[in-house]
């Protein structure tokens, strides 16, 4: 037999005992005086608590079917000889058995770390999109803006074959004409970039850092520039209030934040369909209507024009032709049309913002 000391796992008595192995090596026992009967131990169960490059002390414990898949025993030997023969016949003494206990807290520790990431991402980020959106140096939301609006064109181009960046020499032109008077004398917080984008789609939509994008479709069906200079002067309204940087918060998250403040532009794919689709809120469009009149008033364009938009929105709907929501809704059309016509109403002398020539290379800027 072989001396060795052993710890029972329910009191911190040291037990001095004897431990033999069985005729069929299967098994050992640990006798003592102080326990009430011998204690047998598989030897395929044992398991090595120290360090397993030690010959001179060896301490073991038992695998079991209990919930921490330990015996709380302790069995410590010191005989090298021993010691070497469980090494050369246990392939499981040094096994790293990782336990029922410990795989339910690394799930409960997984589960609540899944849950603050998502609690971040769509409820505290975007619930202080107000906030951030302040916070972001305009410099970053520039570039931002940019990337966004080259995602914008590759998203339009993957739903329309003809989808291309419009840069008739003229028609370019007449819009840095238009928008020249619009912005003239106004301390803006933006250098506002106005691009149009060949497609069907009735729309227009301002992305972050002073991004204006118009769709061409929307200019084939203007009838006047007034019409096109109301749907910019509220763009750029968006752009001012810093709406689409909200937006792209909101619709980022975690990625769009660390986008804009890190300048590696991760986010910008995430936002750009979303800017497409979105709708702002019933206050941001109100308010960006008001910033619009303001603005037509100020450079002596026609609000009746940006009025007469909204009809014409009417009109393309009766004509089943689709119209984002964010421009036929929040508020509703006829309302804001109301506003409009209301405002032109009483509006002072003012000047066609572009020339029967201009208006034309506009409307071919594409061509």
């Amino acid at each position: 037999m072989l001396q060795a000391q052993f710890f029972d796992g329910v009191t911190a008595y040291r037990h001095e005992v004897c431990i033999s192995v069985l005729d069929d090596q299967q098994a050992l026992v640990i006798h003592a005086d102080s326990l009430a009967e011998p204690v047998r131990w598989e030897l395929s169960d044992l398991r090595a608590l120290s360090d397993s490059s030690s010959t001179a002390q060896l301490t073991l414990t038992r695998y079991t079917s209990s919930v921490d898949e330990r015996d709380p025993a302790r069995l410590i030997v010191t005989d090298s000889d021993f010691i070497a023969g469980l090494r050369a016949t246990q392939p499981d003494l040094f096994r790293r058995d990782v336990r029922k206990r410990t795989w339910l807290r690394m799930a409960g520790w997984g589960a609540g770390a899944v849950g603050a990431i998502a609690l971040m991402l769509f409820v505290i980020l975007p619930g202080m999109a107000n906030i951030l959106a302040e916070a972001i140096p305009i410099e970053r939301e520039v570039a931002f803006g940019k990337a966004v609006t080259q995602q914008i064109e590759w998203v339009l181009s993957s739903s329309s074959a003809s989808t291309q960046r419009c840069d008739s020499p003229k028609g370019i032109a007449a819009l840095n004409t238009m928008l020249e008077r619009l912005t003239a004398g106004r301390d803006m917080h933006y250098e506002i970039a106005v691009q149009v984008f060949e497609h069907p789609g009735v729309n227009a939509f301002a992305a972050p850092g002073g991004q204006v994008v118009i769709l061409s479709a929307l200019l084939e069906k203007a009838e006047t520039p007034e019409e096109v200079a109301g749907v910019l002067a509220h763009e750029i309204g968006h752009v001012e209030r810093r709406d689409p940087m909200r937006q792209a918060l909101r619709a980022a998250g975690a990625a769009g934040l660390l986008s804009m403040v890190f300048g590696d532009l991760a986010g910008a794919a995430l936002v750009s369909e979303h800017l497409l689709t979105a709708a702002y809120s019933r206050e941001a469009e109100v308010e960006a209507d008001r910033f619009a009149l303001d603005m037509l008033a100020a450079a002596q364009v026609d609000v009746a024009g940006f009025a007469n938009f909204f009809a014409r929105i009417e009109e393309l709907e009766a004509g089943d032709i689709a119209i984002p929501e964010r421009l036929s809704t929040h508020p509703d059309s006829n309302w804001r049309g109301a506003q409009a016509q209301h405002f032109a109403e009483s509006q002072g002398e003012t000047t066609a913002v572009l020339t029967s020539t201009e208006w034309a290379a506009l409307q071919a800027i594409c061509d």
